[in-house]
């Protein structure tokens, strides 16, 4: 626990923490959550549901958008306005990012904080602003981020978490991460875990059904490192479960190699992105979950998985032990024979699995949207005493 901070871990029920009193009228940055929800824009999509809810609030709660050709639904999140605005993203973060204009009430609403959903403020005239960032990934690998992630977080971040009035993380592994490496102070941080979808636990684990790896296929998901532990896997059993991509892709032909071609055909597939409805089939027919991440600010397909009762193999990197805890095997992922030692335990081992899948559905008890949204507000309020304080 850190003196100051509207924190409460996520073993204990922190349904009981108090709102608190007044108004706000909170300005919520929505694009990441316009179309195919990744992490971040489920993770935007369910703290502005969350915080539209909130008992006994009287706030008022604005969604912004800014697309060029993707439009922002009148009733994206009920109880909440929308402003949508018809200009291209790009231009609008260069602006924002490299020039600090416009201020976000001239283009979206009066505002009395102003909540950009990652690590760049939004400018803003009189409203506390408050950013939200996953993890740092973009520091120590800015070669592997692209567009203005690479153009503009590398340079920028730093200084932008230092001038925010209130920063939101998903974990405390990231929290560690900004405050060491950013010279920002705890006090400021608060940390909202994402919450557990309300999903139905599965009766029993399934143990053919394929091998799920959920996410956008990008580098620092190591991709490679799972693909040779598989592989690994497969050499051994040719009967092995499929590895099942879902989400996002680019080549798919460029994660296997040539030799390997065979395997792309009978044993790989991509689904890309789904339905959440599909998703959850997904989940429910799975033998388990596997992330050999190299970095996790979160990882909310770990969560997932653990609600449906889905058993995890995982990376022991980033804040993937602190989501997980006992409730999966946790692997170094660089380790082609440890990954893959495990796959086989759980293909292998009953018992485990169902363990495994016991050990989830507990842990994902502990993550709820609606006590993270009740951190949120209360970060909102300390956020605007301090732009006061400083205006």
């Amino acid at each position: 626990m850190i003196k100051g901070l509207a924190f409460i871990p996520p073993d204990r029920d922190r349904r009981a923490a108090v709102l608190p009193s007044g108004r706000v009228r909170i300005l919520l940055d929505y694009r990441s959550a316009l179309r195919n929800r990744t992490g971040v824009g489920e993770f935007a999509h369910n703290m502005a549901a969350a915080l539209a809810r909130l008992d006994g609030s009287a706030d008022q709660l604005t969604l912004f958008s800014s697309s060029w050709k993707d439009r922002l639904v009148t009733d994206a999140v009920p109880g909440a306005a929308v402003v949508d605005r018809r200009i291209p993203v790009s231009i609008l973060n260069f602006a924002w990012h490299r020039l600090e204009w416009p201020p976000v009430e001239h283009i979206g609403a009066p505002a009395d904080v102003a909540w950009s959903l990652h690590p760049m403020l939004m400018p803003a005239g009189s409203a506390a602003q408050v950013i939200t960032i996953y993890d740092l990934y973009f520091l120590d690998h800015p070669e592997r981020t692209a567009g203005e992630v690479r153009r503009d977080y590398s340079t920028l971040a730093a200084d932008h978490a230092r001038r925010a009035d209130a920063i939101i993380v998903c974990s405390e592994y990231t929290r560690d991460q900004v405050v060491a490496r950013l010279g920002v102070s705890a006090e400021k941080i608060a940390v909202c875990y994402p919450g557990a979808p309300g999903w139905v636990a599965r009766q029993q684990p399934s143990t053919a059904g394929p091998i799920l790896h959920v996410g956008t296929w990008e580098p620092r998901k190591n991709i490679p490192a799972l693909q040779k532990a598989y592989l690994d896997v497969v050499s051994g059993r040719p009967g092995a479960p499929p590895l099942v991509f879902v989400g996002g892709h680019g080549s798919f032909a460029s994660l296997v190699r040539t030799e390997d071609s065979e395997l792309l055909r009978t044993h790989i597939r991509a689904t890309g992105y789904v339905t959440d409805d599909e998703k959850l089939r997904l989940y429910r027919e799975a033998s388990m979950l596997v992330m050999a991440s190299a970095d996790e600010g979160f990882g909310i397909p770990a969560l997932e998985a653990m609600t449906i009762g889905l058993p995890v193999v995982a990376s022991n990197r980033g804040a993937l032990p602190e989501v997980i805890g006992d409730a999966g095997l946790l692997v170094d992922p660089d380790d082609a024979d440890a990954f893959s030692g495990a796959i086989r335990r759980v293909l292998d081992d009953r018992a485990l699995r169902e363990d495994l899948a016991r050990r989830g559905v507990e842990r994902s008890r502990r993550f709820n949207w609606d006590a993270s949204a009740t951190i949120a507000r209360s970060a909102f309020e300390t956020a605007i005493g301090r732009r006061r304080k400083r205006a």
